[in-house]
């Protein structure tokens, strides 16, 4: 395994009994925080067991994020860990991961013009359009995702995922840009809507599997 991995790029980090970690790139031992400073640098590892090759990134992954969250910036809200351990054992819970791979993929597309669009906001210009887009690009990812649950889900046709017999499925219209405020808090107000766009198709999924 090590072999392969070093083959196509990705740096094989070997987990030992006394669970020290020893980059095998580097040949130098490691921490988790270590780890999560490769992750930010976009550098692609996986974690195997040094005596049996089993593969551990996954485990390895899970213990970097509780440390973080340990840490003090809570990325995660309980509500949501409440969901995801929800779907634990249920039908559904085989298609959760796409769809919050699809997600997250979307916002980190989109990550890079979030940050860009902000800054301009702070200096008194509000990027209407570029909201727009980003919006536009995660619904089409949010959709994507949801079709694969369709099979799933007892839903009216037309009817998206969380959303109330009646309620249209269009999406309202966007105003003028002359009518946005030329403020930062709409800028947030943009970004926390796509936010609560995913969290609400997540409550949708929950919403059909107790119904």
């Amino acid at each position: 395994m090590a072999a392969k991995s070093a083959d196509s790029g990705v740096i094989t980090i070997k987990k030992y009994a006394n669970r020290r970690l020893y980059n095998t790139k580097t040949s130098s031992y490691v921490t988790l925080d270590h780890l999560a400073e490769m992750i930010k640098q976009n550098e692609d590892f996986v974690v195997v067991d040094a005596k049996t090759g089993e593969d551990l990134t996954r485990s390895v992954l899970t213990q970097i994020i509780v440390e973080q969250e340990g840490k003090g910036q809570n990325l995660l809200p309980i509500k949501f860990l409440r969901q995801i351990i929800g779907f634990y054992g249920d039908s559904l819970g085989g298609v959760l991961p796409r769809y919050l791979e699809e997600s997250m993929d979307a916002f980190s597309q989109n990550e890079g013009r979030m940050r860009d669009a902000m800054q301009h906001a702070f200096k008194g210009f509000f990027p209407v359009e570029q909201f727009e887009d980003m919006a536009k690009q995660n619904m089409a990812m949010f959709e994507n995702a949801m079709k694969m649950m369709t099979p799933f889900a007892s839903q009216a046709p037309g009817q998206s995922p969380g959303q109330s017999p009646g309620q249209s499925s269009t999406q309202p219209e966007q105003p003028p840009e002359s009518a946005a405020p030329a403020s930062a808090s709409g800028n947030v107000d943009a970004l926390k809507a796509q936010l609560d766009a995913m969290q609400s198709q997540l409550e949708g999924l929950i919403k059909d599997r107790n119904t």
